[in-house]
């Protein structure tokens, strides 16, 4: 079973940065850790209360990672971790003379503690019952199905999945919450639910559940708080 208990905020980090993506022996990023292993962003910086973690692409020319180094070296450790980093203009700048920058994500993560228990009518989704996600989120079933590499919970109102709560990286020793909900069914804890159900399930198989979003997305953080989330660092990558 997962121990997350034992570990550092840092430790938590590292581990997230392994869930994320496919590195290569020198710890440069390669892929996205999903099916096609799409390529992974050019930069990414994990930051904690107990240190920061970065990592570069391993296409990147050796004047630019130089410089991308020192920024980083530099950056301190943040007490408020949902303001920008020191350097943020800096490193964008140097990423955007080598590129335009294609991508932004930035926003806080966390680990799903046990003990949640779902509500209302949530169920997995497997071979038997895959009907349920034809019709609202056929994409779970194409070209894979998704649930063949990890749990996905669905909530389901009159017969079909309103909400589904699934895997977004290929599970290790972690893995990570990818969540969808219709719009007419959002803001009424469907979402809430099938995250419950996909965290303990994922517990279940030996897995760690992590969650992470954006910090505009104000509804992705509320099921945050209401499943009593541990928030560990903030994310921050540049495609």
């Amino acid at each position: 079973m997962p121990n997350e208990t034992n570990r550092t905020d840092r430790d938590l980090m590292q581990l997230q940065i392994n869930t994320l993506f496919h590195s290569d022996s020198a710890g440069r990023l390669r892929s996205v850790n999903e099916p096609g292993e799409p390529l992974a962003p050019r930069f990414f910086l994990g930051r904690t209360l107990h240190g920061n973690l970065w990592r570069v692409r391993h296409d990147l020319p050796a004047s630019l990672v130089a410089e991308l180094e020192l920024l980083c070296d530099a950056e301190p450790i943040a007490s408020d971790l949902q303001s920008p980093p020191q350097h943020y203009a800096a490193i964008k700048a140097l990423l955007n003379a080598h590129a335009p920058i294609q991508a932004e994500l930035r926003g806080p993560a966390w680990w799903i503690p046990a003990g949640n228990q779902p509500g209302g009518n949530v169920v997995l989704i497997d071979d038997a019952n895959a009907n349920l996600v034809e019709t609202t989120f056929p994409w779970l079933l194409t070209p894979e199905p998704t649930y063949q590499f990890g749990p996905v919970a669905a909530t389901v109102e009159q017969g079909q999945a309103v909400a589904v709560c699934f895997c977004s990286r290929i599970p290790g020793q972690a893995t990570e919450a990818g969540v969808e909900t219709l719009a007419a069914y959002r803001g009424k804890g469907y979402a809430t639910a099938a995250v419950a159900l996909w965290a303990a399930t994922v517990r279940q198989r030996g897995w760690l559940p992590l969650y992470s979003t954006d910090w505009e997305n104000h509804a992705s953080q509320r099921i945050a708080h209401k499943l009593g989330m541990v928030r560990y660092g903030d994310d921050w990558s540049l495609q």
